[in-house]
């Protein structure tokens, strides 16, 4: 199955799933001084916008929605696969591959504070990541598909049941090497204009059903359900323990950074005063930590088959966390009598095929409700504006009540059009401001 490297395996061209944790390859380490002159000119403007009063406001926003006070609706876009719209190739400096890859980070975050200008705030920091790679349940999966974040097909290979012994929990290999000559090279360039962190971000979502579809196949887990109960409770637990056992490694390895500063799933940033804990130490624990989870996978299973099969184990693994996380594209306003007993819970996703209103019914004040727009109103060569302000009107009537963020991602184009991005914006924020708050 694909491997979850944050810090090689990713050209430059691939804007969408880039980008603040990226420290290169072994065989591409080296960043001429034309390359290091453009990276710190890009670096000084990023540095200039961190400073703006504006980036102060907005971190104190996100401080007080994340505790649940009553604030304006917080407005976040992020294009995504849009991005490669926004800065293309032919605007790209740089030589090498790793300088190129660093040069989109920081052009984005020059677009994001000063064309985009959502709520996202500008930071003084140069974020990279480990090098690492990450062994498979095993059992290797073939794929077809998938180029340029096109569709793919895989062939599940947990055929039968006695397959199951085949299984094995992954383990994660870190690259130190690697990962210390690209930190140091990232110092080099950037210090004394942003902060180089070295930051352990592991995985999207340790939701488990991903990898439970992956291994077994959408259709065939649904019959199982039925016809092997056992064997997906099985299944389900052996993921289960596999994914604490990788968290049990990186926690004893100090391989976790604080994410109290980031930009989260389903949406929106972590900034809060309730994370690390109060008796937090130098080793950065799960509890320490925001975690997350979902299972868009499973959206065509029943609530009772949900509650059954899938949502006590992912209970136990995100129970290791201080603050939670919950959902992605799969409306949860059926579900939320499940959901809502996840420890800890301080966000939900409100996707564009929930129902808003009993989703408002259903968190009130007492959580992050985190709105997301369906993507495909970019993604024509003009937005209509009437319709999307109209829509977002009535979405915060009806949410007035409670802590809302709205997030507009899962973009696969906007249009060709970088406006489209940028007036969705405008409107946003127009809109949660015309608020009393």
């Amino acid at each position: 199955m694909p491997l979850m490297n944050y810090t090689g395996l990713w050209t430059a061209g691939d804007y969408g799933s880039t980008p603040l944790f990226n420290a290169g390859t072994k065989i591409d380490v080296y960043v001429g001084e034309d390359d290091k002159k453009i990276l710190r000119n890009l670096a000084s403007k990023v540095l200039e916008i961190s400073n703006f009063p504006e980036q102060f406001e907005k971190r104190r926003l996100w401080f007080e929605h994340n505790s649940l006070k009553k604030t304006r609706p917080l407005i976040i876009c992020d294009p995504e696969n849009g991005w490669n719209e926004i800065i293309t190739e032919s605007q790209l400096m740089c030589k090498s591959e790793i300088a190129k890859r660093w040069e989109i980070v920081l052009r984005k975050e020059i677009f994001w504070g000063e064309e985009l200008c959502d709520d996202k705030p500008i930071e003084k920091n140069f974020d990279i990541g480990y090098t690492f790679r990450e062994t498979t349940w095993g059992i290797d999966l073939k794929f077809r598909g998938g180029i340029d974040g096109g569709s793919y097909v895989w062939e599940p290979l947990l055929k039968n049941y006695k397959d199951f012994d085949r299984l094995i929990f992954p383990s994660i290999e870190v690259d130190f090497d690697t990962t210390t000559n690209i930190q140091n090279l990232a110092k080099e360039i950037f210090d004394e204009i942003l902060k180089v962190r070295l930051i352990g971000k592991w995985w999207w979502s340790t939701g488990l059903t991903y990898e439970l579809v992956l291994l077994r196949g959408i259709e065939q887990i649904m019959l199982d359900m039925l016809d092997a109960p056992k064997f997906v409770h099985g299944l389900m637990e052996f993921l289960q323990e596999g994914t604490i056992n990788r968290i049990k490694f990186l926690m004893e390895n100090n391989l976790f950074s604080l994410n109290n500063d980031s930009y989260l799933s389903p949406g929106g940033f972590g900034y809060t005063d309730e994370l690390p804990q109060k008796n937090s130490s130098e080793l950065v624990r799960t509890t320490d930590l925001w975690g997350y989870s979902e299972s868009q996978e499973t959206i065509g299973i029943s609530p009772e088959m949900f509650e059954e099969f899938i949502f006590p184990y992912q209970k136990r693994v995100q129970s290791l966390f201080g603050l939670n996380s919950y959902g992605c594209c799969e409306p949860l306003d059926k579900r939320w009598h499940i959901i809502k007993d996840l420890p800890r819970l301080r966000k939900v996703s409100v996707s564009p095929w929930a129902k808003v209103k009993t989703m408002a019914e259903n968190l009130q004040d007492n959580y992050c409700y985190c709105f997301k727009p369906n993507p495909a109103h970019l993604a024509v060569s003009e937005i209509n504006k009437d319709m999307i302000r109209k829509n977002l009107r009535e979405v915060f009537d009806i949410t007035k009540n409670c802590r809302v963020e709205v997030l507009m991602q899962d973009n696969h184009t906007i249009g060709k059009n970088p406006d489209n991005v940028i007036n969705w914006v405008k409107i946003a924020k127009e809109e949660a401001e015309r608020l009393d708050f």
